[in-house]
C-alpha cells in the first residue's frame, strides 16, 4: 500500500478500507505521541495501551465533566449511572453485578433467543445491513423479557444521542428514547433469563439502585447495538471475501483482524508519565485498541459482556449459513469515531 492511500490519522482509520498497515507501524511506536491534527495523545502500543488502562489517573470521564453537558436529560441520566462511564466505587459494584450475570447466564439461552431472533429476521427477508444491528440489540432485549422488535430503532437512537458530535435533534430524539428503553426489562415475563440473573446477582450483592440497575440494563443493550453488529458485520465481510472457517474460528478471527471496536479514549486527572513521556492534566488520550490487540479493552474496563459478544455472533452467522449464499453486495463504514461498523449494499445501488 502506498503512502498517499493510508488514513489520514487514528479517527480516519475506523471507516478506511484497510487500516491495519497504518496500525501496525503506529503498535510499533512504543511512547504516546500528540496528533496536532486531532488535538488528541494517540497510543497503539499494546503494552502502552494496557499501562494507560490500567493507570489510575487516565480515566473513562474528564473529571470536571463526569456527563456531557449536551446531554442534560434522560440520556444524560443514564449516561452518567453507567458502569463503564464511571471510575471507583461508582464503577466497581455495577461492574461486579454485570460480570456475575453474564458469567450465569446459560448458553442454551442465549442460543435459544439468538437463534429465534435470527429465524424471524431471515423470515422477513430483511436486508442484511438490518439484519447486521437489529440481531443483536433483539436478542439482547429478548433475554431480558421484551421481544418488541422497536427496541432496536429506540437503542439506535439512544446511541446516535450519545455520539461526540450529535446535533440537538438527536440528542432530542435520544431523550425521547429512553423511557421506553428504561421499561422494556419485563419482571413479569416467564422467559427473561438475562433479567433474572441481575437482578440476582444485584441482591447478592446488595445492590438496591434500582434506578442505577435499570441504567444499567440499558447499557447492556446500547453496548450491544454497535459492538456486536460491527462483529458480525466484520464476520460477513471475511465470509464475502471467501473466508469459509467454522463460525466459532471466523469470530476469534475478526476480533484479531478486523475488531469492531477500533479504539476508545482515556482522560487524565493528574500530569502522567507514560513510556517516558510526560501528559499534562485535562488531555485526551486516544487508545487505538486494534492496533494493540485488546478488542474488548483490558482491566478495570475491560467489556463484561464480551463472551455474550461472541456467543451472539457465532449464532448470527450460522443461521446465515444456514439460509443460504450471501447476495451479492458490496459494502461501505458507518460514520463513527470508533466502530468499524459494515454496511451493506445492493451491487446496483453504489
Amino acid at each position: 500500500m502506498n503512502l498517499s492511500a493510508l488514513p489520514a490519522d487514528a479517527l480516519a482509520a475506523v471507516t478506511h478500507p484497510d487500516p491495519y498497515p497504518y496500525y501496525a507501524a503506529l503498535a510499533r511506536q512504543e511512547a504516546p505521541f500528540h496528533d496536532e491534527r486531532l488535538g488528541l495523545w494517540v497510543a497503539a502500543h499494546p503494552g502502552t495501551v494496557r499501562a494507560i488502562l490500567a493507570h489510575p489517573d487516565c480515566r473513562v470521564r474528564p473529571p470536571h465533566e463526569p456527563v456531557p453537558a449536551a446531554l442534560a436529560g434522560p440520556a444524560g441520566t443514564v449516561f452518567g449511572a453507567l458502569a463503564r462511564m464511571n471510575d471507583g466505587a461508582r464503577h466497581e459494584l455495577p461492574k461486579a453485578v454485570l460480570m456475575e450475570a453474564l458469567a450465569a447466564l446459560p448458553a442454551e439461552a442465549v442460543a435459544t433467543h439468538a437463534r429465534r431472533t435470527a429465524d424471524a429476521l431471515l423470515g422477513q427477508g430483511v436486508a442484511l445491513t438490518t439484519f447486521v444491528f437489529e440481531l443483536p440489540v433483539r436478542t439482547v432485549a429478548s433475554l431480558l423479557g421484551c421481544t418488541d422488535p422497536a427496541v432496536a430503532g429506540h437503542v439506535g437512537r439512544f446511541v446516535a444521542g450519545l455520539a461526540p458530535r450529535a446535533d440537538a435533534a438527536t440528542i432530542a430524539a435520544a431523550h425521547d428514547a429512553v423511557p421506553h428503553l428504561l421499561a422494556l426489562a419485563d419482571d413479569s415475563a416467564s422467559d427473561a433469563p438475562l433479567l433474572r440473573a441481575v437482578q440476582e446477582a444485584a441482591r447478592r450483592h446488595g445492590w438496591t439502585d434500582a434506578a442505577a440497575l435499570r441504567a444499567n440494563v440499558l447499557g447492556l443493550l446500547s453496548q450491544t447495538y454497535e459492538a456486536t453488529a460491527g462483529l458480525i458485520g466484520n464476520g460477513i465481510v471475511a465470509r464475502l471475501r471467501g473466508d469459509a472457517r467454522p463460525s466459532a474460528e471466523l469470530v476469534e478471527h475478526v476480533l484479531r483482524a478486523d475488531p469492531p471496536v477500533q479504539n476508545t479514549r482515556r482522560f487524565t486527572a493528574a500530569d502522567v508519565d507514560i513510556a517516558g513521556v510526560r501528559i499534562a492534566a485535562g488531555q485526551t488520550i486516544l487508545l487505538v485498541l486494534a492496533a494493540a490487540g485488546e478488542p474488548f479493552g483490558h482491566g478495570r474496563h475491560a467489556c463484561p459482556g464480551q463472551a455474550l459478544a461472541r456467543a451472539i455472533a457465532l449464532h448470527a452467522l450460522d443461521a446465515l449459513q444456514e439460509h443460504g449464499p450471501l447476495p451479492d453486495v458490496a459494502w461501505r463504514y458507518r460514520a463513527s469515531p470508533n466502530g468499524r461498523l459494515p454496511e451493506f449494499i445492493e451491487r446496483g445501488e453504489i
